[in-house]
C-alpha cells in the first residue's frame, strides 16, 4: 500500500473543500487535511451552511425520521435522496 502525505499549502478555497466535503463529515480523512477543512467551514458561510444541510440530512436519513426545519434546499435534498432511495434515479 502506497502512503500518501497531504502537504497544507495555505488555506483551502470552496473548490477544495466541496470535494473532500463527505469525507470529512463521515470522518474518513485521517492525512492533516481535516484541520484545513475545519477551519475553512468556521470561516466560509456558503460551505458552513453546506456542511450543515448534508449532516442534517444524514441524522434525518440515519433515523428514517423528519427534522423540522424550513430550509428549502434542505427540503431539496431531502427530495433528492428519498428519491433515490426509492429508486429514482433520471434526475
Amino acid at each position: 500500500m502506497k502512503l500518501m502525505f497531504w502537504r497544507r499549502r495555505g488555506p483551502l478555497d470552496c473548490a477544495q473543500v466541496g470535494k473532500l466535503l463527505q469525507q470529512y463529515l463521515d470522518g474518513e480523512l485521517h492525512d492533516g487535511r481535516d484541520d484545513g477543512i475545519h477551519e475553512h467551514l468556521e470561516q466560509c458561510l456558503r460551505c458552513g451552511l453546506e456542511a450543515d444541510a448534508y449532516e442534517r440530512l444524514k441524522a434525518s436519513l440515519a433515523t428514517r425520521g423528519r427534522v423540522e426545519v424550513d430550509d428549502p434546499s434542505l427540503e431539496r435534498l431531502r427530495s433528492f435522496a428519498d428519491g433515490l432511495i426509492r429508486g429514482e434515479t433520471d434526475r
